[in-house]
């Protein structure tokens, strides 16, 4: 069994980690650069009152926790459930991990108002939007019908109002 027939049994991205990895140290490494030392993009922070962007920040770290903590339910165990999971996070989006991921950089980009940081946050969002569409893909040829109604109720990103 080759690397990626194992990562696609277990409903991932064969290069989702690696991927998601590189992204959180090409981030960390622009949002510290140019938010602490170069401030080339962030002139913005100038016109946003700064105790505006730390109220951002805690309130998009308290919901990706709640991503995280909730979501995490899918990864954690030694085997993967076997049906589409509609509880917790699941129950709002289909993808709580890579959204409390996302969220996150959202808030420490908000935090300096970097501009770099949020091209970089636009990239990754594309990339975990690639990933996740890829995943939809495989949980949808293992759960069939199941899992398209849970797409029908669930947003993918934004949780769907009035569906739930």
């Amino acid at each position: 069994m080759t690397y990626v027939n194992m990562k696609e049994k277990n409903g991932e991205h064969p290069f989702g980690d690696t991927g998601q990895l590189i992204s959180l140290g090409v981030f960390v490494v622009v949002w510290i650069g140019d938010s602490f030392f170069l401030r080339q993009s962030t002139f913005l922070s100038n016109y946003v009152p700064l105790y505006v962007r730390p109220v951002i920040l805690g309130l998009a770290l308290i919901t990706a926790v709640y991503l995280f903590r909730s979501g995490h339910v899918v990864v954690s165990h030694e085997q993967r459930p076997n049906s589409v999971v509609t509880t917790g996070a699941f129950r709002y989006v289909r993808h709580p991990l890579y959204l409390a991921s996302v969220l996150t950089y959202l808030g420490l980009t908000v935090s300096t108002l970097s501009l770099f940081s949020l091209a970089i946050l636009v990239g990754i969002f594309i990339f975990h939007n690639y990933i996740a569409s890829y995943e939809e893909g495989l949980l949808e040829a293992k759960f069939g019908e199941e899992y398209r109604e849970y797409k029908k109720k669930t947003g993918k990103w934004i949780p769907k109002i009035g569906k739930n």
